[in-house]
């Protein structure tokens, strides 16, 4: 099973689930600030591993970043709290809070932490640190955002997310620059609106959760296994249709959400942000098209007897659901129509 958990894991879980919601509910930012400690306190013995020496050193950076990224928060509260009348200083503050939040959830240029314990981690792990752990740090930075600090982010994170991800044989790092490629997306939907957000973070999610799953299921690391191993085509095209839906490909449905953000950041004027962001995801395309062409094309003769027999009732509900992602295209057509 996927949730292959004892109780105290799954009690930490639920804890990870209701400090997010204390610090979205929270009406000061001192309540802000305690259900992200809450947060943090509870997700280290998530990822925490005696048994393995990647996933505890993972833990102890994971711990450091973001108690640095906390104090930074905790010290911008205060000063915003003295210098409350001050104008000219509350653009800075403003960029500080922004900072301290970026650095929490990853985003370029503070993600240099985020690839490296993502590295040490298991895909159920991944999947949490990559969606769940992403949503309270942006719903407060919609709180108090600085536009023009985010604009700058925002090619940022697309142009480091798609670069990063071009030299890497690592598949649990490549999702990480994915990751921070699809925060500029992220990012640029929070500024809009947050039901815009709301949707694209459900489909990106629902993409993540699939490619963690497969990963999982055929306990795969780095990008060779995918053409070493004699897979089952099936999984194959599975694999094919959730990698092309993250890059947001038509016809698939992970498009959707990104052609309804480009439409409402041309209406808004944000037209060189929109050109790099859509030009870095043609490059996220291409390595993920450069996988799936070795994974498809490559045939190693001598590797035949490496067979994997995946038989689990759970493949049945994710090529339904890699399905529904080729027939996204259908559903914007009448959207729009």
């Amino acid at each position: 099973m996927f949730f292959n958990m004892n109780s105290n894991k799954m009690y930490f879980l639920f804890i990870l689930f209701f400090s997010s919601l204390i610090s979205i509910s929270a009406n000061s930012w001192f309540g802000c600030w305690i259900g992200l400690e809450i947060n943090l306190l509870s997700f280290i013995p998530l990822i925490n591993n005696s048994n393995n020496i990647l996933s505890s050193e993972a833990s102890l950076k994971y711990f450091l970043i973001q108690s640095i990224a906390s104090i930074n928060l905790l010290f911008c509260i205060i000063m915003k709290m003295i210098l409350m009348k001050n104008f000219e200083m509350n653009n800075l503050m403003s960029i500080m809070i922004n900072s301290s939040l970026l650095m929490k959830m990853g985003s370029a240029p503070f993600h240099f932490w985020f690839p490296n314990i993502i590295e040490g981690l298991s895909w159920f792990n991944n999947f949490i640190l990559m969606t769940w752990q992403k949503i309270t740090p942006i719903i407060l930075l919609s709180y108090y955002l600085n536009k023009n600090f985010l604009i700058i982010i925002i090619i940022m994170n697309s142009i480091i997310g798609a670069i990063g991800g071009l030299n890497q044989t690592s598949l649990r790092k490549l999702m990480a620059f994915s990751s921070i490629n699809n925060l500029s997306w992220m990012i640029s939907s929070i500024m809009i609106s947050e039901n815009l957000w709301m949707f694209f973070f459900f489909m990106y999610s629902f993409m993540i959760s699939i490619m963690c799953f497969l990963f999982y299921i055929m306990n795969m690391f780095f990008i060779n296994q995918l053409f070493y191993i004699n897979i089952n085509y099936l999984i194959k095209l599975s694999l094919l249709i959730n990698f092309l839906s993250l890059g947001g490909l038509p016809p698939f449905i992970g498009f959707l959400p990104k052609w309804i953000i480009i439409n409402f950041l041309l209406m808004n004027n944000f037209f060189f942000m929109t050109f790099i962001i859509i030009m870095m995801s043609l490059i996220m395309l291409f390595f993920y098209i450069r996988i799936l062409y070795s994974s498809f094309m490559f045939n190693y003769l001598k590797l035949k007897w490496m067979k994997i027999l995946i038989k689990n009732k759970m493949m049945y509900f994710i090529n339904f659901l890699s399905l529904i992602s080729l027939l996204g295209m259908i559903l914007s057509t009448f959207l729009f129509m």
